[in-house]
């Protein structure tokens, strides 16, 4: 019997559930065109083999999972705890011949994936770590089904900070942005996406107080994962985290 979900997971599900038809288009408009180039430095970092069969975690409408396949030709796993967003990734791969018996689906969650130990050759996740209650307990899960050696990479959104004062002008530019831009260009695409845009500004920011990006670091290599790197993207309104599973 699977766990209950905790108020914060409910909230995710709610929040994105109206989302999946037009998810892929207005989340790079809102993103400023960034996320697209974000997901494809993560993917990079991944350097996958044809033969290699990778794990694309909160994969939502498949975004990840289909660059992985155009760059490797690998085989890739996606899993999403949404069934909407997973309905969403479905059709899109039922429309294009190129990834045909190369990605497949599955509905659960990143706490407690339905997967053996060291089971993948890399692994992917994108904008999870937000939504989960223990940061912490779900890195050490995902490094559990990785085989040592490969990889690990991840996409989250950061806050920007100025190289001497800790809230300098591009924080500012950046808290004006998600606080109030925003939520009025999502009201523009309608309730949903302006439930969204009120959402994250302030969930971005509540989450790098509770885990810096240095402190998110260390819960990596916590969890067993070594040479850890990250990039920022984007003037710091991003970052691509990546390392390699330890034996």
């Amino acid at each position: 019997m699977s766990a209950p979900r905790s108020a914060r997971k409910d909230h995710a599900l709610e929040l994105f559930e109206g989302l999946p038809r037009r998810y892929d288009e207005l989340g790079a408009a809102l993103s400023l065109w960034q996320d697209p180039r974000w997901r494809r430095a993560m993917v990079a970092a991944v350097r996958a083999g044809p033969e290699d069969r990778v794990l694309d975690v909160a994969t939502g409408t498949g975004l990840v999972a289909q660059e992985l396949v155009r760059r490797y030709r690998c085989r890739v796993i996606g899993i999403d705890q949404s069934a909407a967003m997973l309905s969403r990734a479905d059709a899109k791969l039922a429309s294009d011949p190129q990834f045909a018996g190369r990605i497949e689906l599955v509905e659960g969650e990143a706490e407690r994936l339905p997967f053996a130990d060291a089971e993948f050759d890399h692994l992917t996740f994108t904008y999870l770590l937000r939504y989960v209650d223990d940061p912490a307990a779900t890195l050490r899960e995902l490094a559990r089904v990785v085989r040592p050696g490969g990889r690990i990479a991840c996409l989250e959104f950061c806050v920007p900070r100025g190289p001497v004062l800790r809230r300098g002008p591009l924080f500012w530019a950046w808290r004006l942005y998600t606080r109030a831009l925003l939520p009025t260009l999502g009201r523009l695409a309608g309730r949903d996406w302006y439930d969204v845009g009120r959402f994250l500004g302030p969930s971005i920011e509540g989450f790098y107080a509770d885990w810096p990006l240095q402190r998110q670091l260390e819960l990596w290599h916590s969890a067993g994962i070594g040479d850890v790197t990250a990039r920022p993207m984007s003037l710091g309104g991003g970052v691509v985290i990546w390392g390699s599973r330890e034996g």
